[in-house]
């Protein structure tokens, strides 16, 4: 626990803390304020992916905070889990390791874009660092960033090239 969990005025409760891998997030009761209103549009969160050194730790964890994994892939080079309910995908989780990536766990967090291109110019403009693409890949058109700060993040729009859709 990194922050007890505390009354955010009356728009909800919020706690802090870090999963057995070490990536930390916040856990959200909702009192006035909902959550999310708007998802996968432009501007707005559309996927939220937790890159882990401890893919088999960390399962058990999301569960018993409610989550129901899958295990979609489970390749040599690449072990991938989601957050599964009524058929809709909410979250990933990235086996690490497995796929070659170093560096400590954490969480992802993928924003919308009708035009990945001229997103990935206007974070740019605003400060912040294009680290990889616009690509086409097999779920969209994919921009990886930083803002002036440093935190990462990705933007997702459709492709422009001929990329299938995964």
């Amino acid at each position: 626990m990194l922050v007890d969990a505390m009354d955010v005025m009356d728009l909800g409760r919020l706690a802090v803390v870090v999963d057995p891998a070490g990536a930390a997030f916040s856990l959200w009761q909702p009192g006035t304020h909902q959550g999310f209103a708007v998802v996968a549009e432009q501007g707005a969160p559309g996927w939220h992916e937790l890159h882990t050194q401890d893919f088999d730790g960390v399962l058990p964890f999301y569960e018993a905070l409610g989550w129901t994994t899958s295990v979609v892939s489970d390749e040599p080079h690449f072990r991938y889990a989601v957050d599964e309910a009524g058929g809709q995908q909410y979250a990933g989780i990235m086996d690490d390791p497995r796929s070659g990536m170093p560096g400590p766990s954490s969480w992802l967090t993928y924003f919308g874009a009708d035009d990945a291109d001229a997103t990935a110019a206007r974070i740019t403009e605003l400060g912040g660092t294009v680290v990889r693409g616009p690509e086409d890949t097999p779920y969209g058109r994919l921009v990886n960033a930083k803002d002036p700060r440093g935190s990462e993040f990705s933007v997702i729009g459709p492709n422009i090239g001929d990329a299938q859709p995964g």
